[in-house]
């Protein structure tokens, strides 16, 4: 009796194999081969699935803003009931994950260091996980201004790449609590007067 695939669970597998590889070797540096053979599946399966490097990745962005950023993920923050504490439980859930942000970011910047601008911007993945991410923000928090939960993000890739390379010197902690404080003052001072 043949074998029953499950194809999409089977390609979330290798999308989940292949992130881990792209971060310790790099988009770069590593070929299809190299891939196929560091997760344990022959090229043909792989090409079965990608057509190409950038298929995989493009693939691999997408899933990964989807499932960081789908509604089961966001409920495991719960829903305190103040900005406040959605900022301290957004930032204290952050940090939890703060390697895999890594490994997104480099794996990201290397994909893109060979493109062009243009070709960045004209980029679906990319394009559709920013805006994955920026939603998640806006919603979660429930603020009125999308240009508050794009300043979040680059907030935090900011952090996360200064800790990259200064580490613990950089408080997460510390930087968290001055977030939580300015956007609270800039949230406050925006509110239309009664």
């Amino acid at each position: 009796m043949p074998k029953i695939v499950d194809h999409e669970l089977y390609r979330k597998e290798l999308l989940n194999k292949s992130f881990e590889l792209f971060a310790e070797k790099g988009y770069s540096s590593v070929t299809m081969r190299e891939i196929a053979l560091g997760i344990g599946v022959s090229t043909g399966t792989l090409y079965h699935y990608f057509s190409s490097k950038e298929s995989l990745f493009e693939q691999l962005i997408e899933y990964l803003s989807y499932e960081d950023t789908k509604e089961e993920a966001l409920a495991e923050l719960g829903n305190p009931p103040t900005l406040g504490e959605k900022i301290e439980t957004l930032m204290e859930y952050l940090y939890t994950k703060e390697d895999y942000m890594l490994k997104d970011m480099l794996i990201t910047f290397d994909f893109c260091k060979h493109k062009t601008r243009k070709e960045i911007d004209n980029n679906q993945a990319l394009q559709q996980a920013g805006k994955r991410y920026k939603e998640a923000v806006f919603c979660y928090l429930g603020i009125s201004d999308p240009a508050v939960a794009v300043f979040i993000i680059n907030y935090i890739d900011g952090l996360v790449a200064r800790r990259f390379y200064q580490g613990e010197s950089i408080s997460f902690s510390e930087q968290s609590n001055l977030l939580k404080e300015m956007l609270l003052a800039y949230l406050e001072k925006k509110q239309p007067q009664i």
